[in-house]
């Protein structure tokens, strides 16, 4: 089969033969229809995420697809061959940019029939950091206002348009064409950070979504109001810096949440949120795409197909 991998950290990922993968008793081998790309794929691909997952090499990237389950494992009984599904796999393990790949039963959700196969790849990582980033950790309520930074890239776009939907005021940090698609999707205010001092447009915020890191979360602790809530994806935030301005701040790390993939799905659909695509490719084009990814000037997902 058709993979993309890499041998060894800092490898230049290639499509290239693979063997098609067996499976455990407790797996399903899913015939991949679409995959998407995460920033996770790139710390892989670096080795910093080594720190963090038991990373067997050679690795298939993506740990986000979706296709249909080809076998099931003898312990296996929620899938049966021919069931769509969306999986979202362990990191250090081979993931969806193949032909065919392996996941757990339990990391697989049906696939519902309103979805592509490549809008179900582009949910799993993107989606649950941004549904539990909001309402598991921030707590965020109807009527607050929420400051989104980094609001046009994969994340962002699904939780401009999950908080709009909750009922919050969202305030969005964009650039470019992101500006125009942050208000399509929901966003109260955009502010064009290149151009624009963020503090000297927003105030009195209530939760701050922080998905650049940097000097933007350090400058973020004073926008917000007494008692309100910081949540970073980018870098663990400064726990003293936070008491010192009143508020709380907290690391997300969406992976605990992963058995909850349903019910962000299910949240997805339900709310008729806009799967946003900055760029959908086959398999063929991974190069563009690998280059679109790590550029970090992605507007949506970047997502793959394979069928």
């Amino acid at each position: 089969m058709k993979a993309i991998r890499i041998h060894a950290h800092n490898d230049t990922p290639v499509l290239e033969e693979a063997p098609i993968p067996e499976i455990a008793p407790d797996e399903i081998l899913v015939r991949v229809q679409a995959a998407a790309l995460n920033p996770l794929d790139g710390l892989l691909v670096s080795g910093f995420a080594a720190r963090f997952f038991d990373i067997q090499l050679p690795l298939t990237l993506a740990s986000d697809f979706a296709g249909t389950v080809v076998r099931v494992g003898s312990a296996v009984t929620q899938w049966t061959p021919g069931d769509a599904v969306i999986a979202w796999t362990d990191a250090g393990t081979s993931g969806g940019l193949a032909e065919f790949a392996v996941a757990k039963a339990t990391e697989a959700v049906a696939l519902p029939a309103s979805l592509s196969a490549a809008e179900g790849a582009a949910i799993p990582t993107a989606a649950s950091t941004a549904w539990h980033a909001l309402f598991s950790v921030a707590k965020l309520q109807a009527g607050e206002t929420l400051l989104i930074h980094g609001a046009a890239g994969g994340v962002g776009t699904f939780a401009v348009q999950f908080a709009h939907h909750a009922g919050a005021r969202v305030i969005a940090t964009a650039s470019g064409d992101g500006l125009d698609l942050v208000r399509r999707l929901g966003a109260d205010q955009a502010i064009d950070y290149r151009n624009q001092e963020v503090a000297t447009a927003v105030a009195g915020v209530d939760v701050v979504l922080d998905l650049v890191g940097g000097e933007t979360q350090t400058d973020s602790y004073a926008l917000l109001s007494e008692g309100g809530r910081l949540v970073s994806t980018a870098q663990p935030p400064d726990e003293a810096i936070a008491r010192a301005h009143g508020v709380s701040a907290s690391i997300l790390y969406a992976k605990p949440y992963a058995d909850r993939l349903g019910e962000v799905v299910a949240a997805v659909v339900d709310q008729g949120l806009e799967v946003v695509f900055d760029r959908h490719l086959p398999l063929a084009q991974f190069d563009e795409a690998w280059e679109r990814q790590n550029s970090r000037r992605a507007r949506g997902k970047i997502v793959l197909s394979l069928s």
